[in-house]
C-alpha cells in the first residue's frame, strides 16, 4: 500500500472521528480506510488508535504521530504549491458552505465570476443556515457573518455587515413609527432565531449608551430574507444586515427606521479548518471574496448613511 495514502487514512480518521465519515472525506469505502489505517499501525509497530464500539481515542504514540502526520502532509502542499503555482492554473475541488441569504444574494455572482476565470476548478456548495462542522463534514472552507464562536478555525476577514431596522410604511401608517428603542416594547417585532434576542434588538445611543429593546416577537425565522419579506408585507419590524434589507429599502417595500440609533456591525469571514496548510485555490478564492466585498461593501451604495 501507498504510505502517503496511509497517513492521509488515519489523519482524515482523526479529524472525522470515524472511519465511515474518513471514507466519505476521501472518497473511498470504509472497509478501505481500515485497511490502511491496519497497515499503518502494522508497518509502525504500535498501535495507533484504541477502537470501541461507540468511538475512536488516539493513543498516546497515535497522539504525537497525528501531530508529526499532519506537519509531514503540510510541508508537501507547500512545497507542490512553492512549485506549481507560478506556473500552473488554479485546479481542483472546492468544498463550500455559506449562509442562504447571503449566498444566494450576493456569493452566488462571486462564485461564478471567480469559476470562469478559473475553469479547472470544481465546486461544491452548500447553502444552509446552521453552522456546519468543516472537521466531521469535510469542507474545506466556510463563509460566515457575525461573531465567530469556534476559536480553533483559522479566520480570515471578507467585510463588514452593517445592520439596521425596518419596517414597511403600511405597518408605520397603522402602528405608528417608534422614535427610539424604548418604544419597541409597543410594537410587533420579527425575530432570527440563529442569533439571541439580545443581539438582535441590540441599540447604542448617540451618547454611547446601550439598550436592549423588547419588541412582542410575532414571527421567528432562521432566515433572514424570508423575515425581510414578512416586513414588507407589514406584519411587524425587523432588524437584519444591510446586505438583506438594502435591496427592499432601494425597491421601496421596506423603510429604515430609528435612523439616530447604531446596530452592532459584524465581521464577514472565511473560515478554514485548523491544523493544515490552507491549499493555495482556497487562498486565492478568499482574497477575490475580499476584494470583492470589503468595508465599504456595494450593496450599500444609494443608502443613507448608516
Amino acid at each position: 500500500m501507498d504510505r502517503l495514502a496511509d497517513i492521509e487514512a488515519f489523519i482524515s480518521v482523526v479529524e472525522a472521528g470515524t472511519f465511515s465519515a474518513a471514507g466519505e472525506r476521501l472518497g473511498v469505502a470504509k472497509s478501505v480506510i481500515s485497511r490502511r489505517i491496519s497497515h499503518l499501525e502494522k508497518r509502525l509497530g504500535s498501535r495507533l488508535l484504541h477502537r470501541t464500539t461507540r468511538r475512536l481515542a488516539l493513543t498516546d504514540t497515535g497522539k504525537n504521530f497525528y501531530q508529526r502526520a499532519v506537519q509531514v502532509i503540510a510541508d508537501l502542499d507547500d512545497a507542490e504549491q512553492s512549485v506549481t503555482e507560478e506556473t500552473i492554473e488554479l485546479r481542483g475541488s472546492l468544498k463550500l458552505a455559506a449562509p442562504l441569504s447571503f449566498g444566494l444574494s450576493h456569493l452566488s455572482d462571486a462564485i461564478t465570476d471567480f469559476l470562469n476565470e478559473h475553469p479547472a476548478i470544481e465546486l461544491n456548495l452548500d447553502l444552509n443556515d446552521r453552522n456546519i462542522n468543516l472537521v466531521e463534514e469535510g469542507f474545506d472552507m466556510a463563509v460566515r457573518i457575525g461573531e465567530l464562536h469556534d476559536s480553533t478555525l483559522v479566520a480570515k476577514r471578507l467585510g463588514i455587515a452593517r445592520n439596521i431596522t425596518c419596517a414597511s410604511r403600511v405597518y408605520l401608517e397603522r402602528h405608528g413609527e417608534p422614535t427610539s428603542p424604548d418604544e419597541l416594547h409597543q410594537h410587533i417585532g420579527l425575530q432570527y432565531s440563529n442569533i439571541s434576542y439580545k443581539q438582535q434588538w441590540c441599540y447604542e445611543t448617540p451618547e454611547g449608551k446601550t439598550i436592549y429593546a423588547q419588541p412582542q416577537i410575532r414571527i421567528r425565522a432562521n432566515n433572514g430574507e424570508a423575515l425581510a419579506t414578512a416586513a414588507s408585507a407589514g406584519l411587524g419590524i425587523t432588524t437584519g444586515p444591510t446586505f438583506i434589507l438594502g435591496r427592499h429599502i432601494k425597491e421601496g417595500s421596506l423603510v429604515k427606521i430609528l435612523n439616530g440609533y447604531q446596530r452592532p456591525s459584524v465581521g464577514i469571514y472565511a473560515v478554514y479548518p485548523p491544523g493544515r496548510l490552507t491549499p493555495r485555490r482556497i487562498q486565492v478564492f478568499s482574497e477575490f471574496l475580499a476584494g470583492r466585498f470589503g468595508d465599504n461593501p456595494y450593496w450599500d451604495n444609494g443608502l443613507s448613511k448608516l
